[in-house]
């Protein structure tokens, strides 16, 4: 004789009782996780902000010896030559050194080494721009043989030399901090990776732990659901025994969905309430950062004005992104578990009436998602219980304009035709389809199918199974991916008080 058992410690729901403590233990390491998450972005930040001013200073250098050196050859040449050409191109180079040497100093005004290798360049370039005015005045007033003589015999080559020398001695100072640099932003995003990851795991034990137990309840009842209907009439006594059996596993259900109401959101609201906190308290930390900011900027630093303006508002928003879709993963769950405590009330429905109710109901939904939902008539009346069969024909539905085909306008057929006795009601769409590896899975509780680009839990098909099994009734789904699917609901035509029980 088989029997449908769904197994709880005798204990109070011991083993309940430990998975929230476990889930408890998992979104305290979430928290923490958030928080060092948020801290390690802020030290990226600033790495990574140091790392862009290395490349300024660099490109600022190598700014001042290209035009140091462009005006000298524009010189040299100009005294070789006399060519306007040249006098014209040591202007321009020439102009743009005092402002790149402006430049260079304010990038550099928190380096000591390259303060002092600066001031020791500044007097020599001043020497050597003395020097060459002298030269391109001699050879602007066609004294070339002159200025030649003196260019001979002045210091350019040494002051030249010196500055070039001192100009490439920073240029490695930059390369040396840009490698220090770039090195603590890997190991930062390396932790960065390591957290983040860590958190993700954390998060999906959690989600599996919730969902294990509640997965083996409804798989149980659908397989006791399944072995109900093909026993013989004459099997009084094993339908009694099972119909037993599936009391208390509703009534153990339910107790477990009282634990996860109560003990399993306690928690979650405690976070949310802490988050709640930390997000007023954020307003004065950042109206106190503006006044410090306004009255003494000097007391506040970078960290600290970049910490309560944008990194503590980021992980907040985290934290309460978290606790909001496991509060919604809590709710999918206490659904299913009070839908089992339901009655229910057979009554003769014609289907297509039905059908033609859902679809006023949601004309605004389909009419946006550029969807057409026709019924076929005529559609077999049947007894069963109305509400459980609206339910599942809306879902049904919804789901089919909510995956439509991009660049398909969609089209959505409901029919239905007696077969062996029974009731097959169908829904047809021309959508994206379902990958054949799915069928089985797009019914489990969480477990979605294809690209992840509408909302939803993942809760609305295993509903629908469950109530197609309070119904007496099956439900399959045939589909190819790109070409539409067809979800067949196998329901008696006359559903009776004791086929429910």
């Amino acid at each position: 004789m088989v029997r449908v058992r769904l197994k709880l410690p005798s204990s109070e729901g011991r083993v309940a009782r430990w998975l929230v403590a476990f889930m408890t233990l998992g979104f305290i390491a979430l928290a923490a996780a958030a928080i060092a998450i948020g801290w390690i972005t802020v030290r990226n930040r600033t790495y990574t902000a140091e790392i862009l001013h290395t490349q300024d200073v660099r490109q600022a250098v190598a700014t001042v010896q290209i035009l140091m050196e462009q005006s000298e050859t524009a010189r040299r040449g100009y005294i070789l030559a006399g060519k306007p050409l040249f006098a014209a191109a040591y202007a321009r180079t020439a102009g743009n050194l005092v402002p790149s040497i402006r430049t260079l100093r304010h990038l550099t005004h928190d380096n000591p080494n390259q303060i002092a290798r600066l001031a020791l360049i500044e007097p020599r370039f001043i020497q050597l721009r003395a020097f060459r005015t002298q030269s391109m005045t001699l050879v602007a007033s066609g004294r070339i043989a002159e200025a030649q003589r003196r260019f001979a015999v002045d210091a350019s080559v040494p002051l030249m030399r010196g500055i070039r020398y001192r100009l490439q001695a920073m240029a490695a100072d930059e390369v040396r901090l840009l490698a220090i640099r770039t090195e603590r932003q890997q190991r930062t995003s390396a932790l960065f990776l390591s957290v983040a990851g860590l958190a993700a795991a954390l998060l999906l034990i959690v989600a599996i732990l919730a969902v294990l137990l509640i997965r083996r309840y409804t798989a149980d009842l659908a397989a006791s659901r399944d072995s109900l209907r093909t026993l013989n009439e004459t099997l009084e006594e094993q339908v009694v025994e099972r119909t037993a059996d599936l009391s208390r596993a509703n009534e153990e259900i339910q107790r477990f969905a009282y634990i996860v109401s109560h003990d399993l959101r306690s928690p979650l609201v405690n976070v949310m309430g802490f988050t709640a906190e930390l997000a007023t308290a954020a307003g004065p930390l950042a109206e106190l950062v503006d006044r410090a900011e306004a009255e003494a900027p000097h007391i506040l630093t970078e960290d600290a004005r970049l910490a309560a303006r944008e990194d503590l508002p980021e992980a907040i928003g985290f934290i309460r992104t978290s606790t909001q879709k496991m509060d919604r993963l809590i709710n999918a769950i206490l659904k299913l578990a009070r839908e089992g405590r339901r009655t229910i009330a057979p009554e003769h429905i014609d289907p297509a009436q039905l059908v033609d109710t859902i679809v006023g109901a949601m004309q605004h939904i389909v009419d946006d998602r550029g969807a057409v939902v026709r019924v076929e008539r005529p559609m077999p009346a049947i007894v069963t219980d109305r509400l459980a069969l609206e339910q599942i024909l809306s879902n049904l539905i919804e789901n089919a304009t909510k995956y439509l085909k991009p660049g398909r306008p969609g089209e959505i057929v409901v029919k239905g035709h007696t077969e062996r006795g029974r009731v097959i009601l169908s829904v047809v769409d021309n959508g994206r389809g379902i990958d054949p590896r799915d069928h089985q899975r797009v019914f489990d509780l969480f477990r979605r199918s294809g690209a992840q680009d509408q909302p939803g839990e993942g809760i609305g098909l295993a509903h629908v199974r469950a109530l197609a099994y309070r119904l007496g009734g099956t439900i399959d789904v045939q589909s190819t991916l790109g070409d539409g699917a067809t979800f067949r609901l196998n329901l008696p035509t006359h559903m009776t008080i004791q086929d429910a029980a």
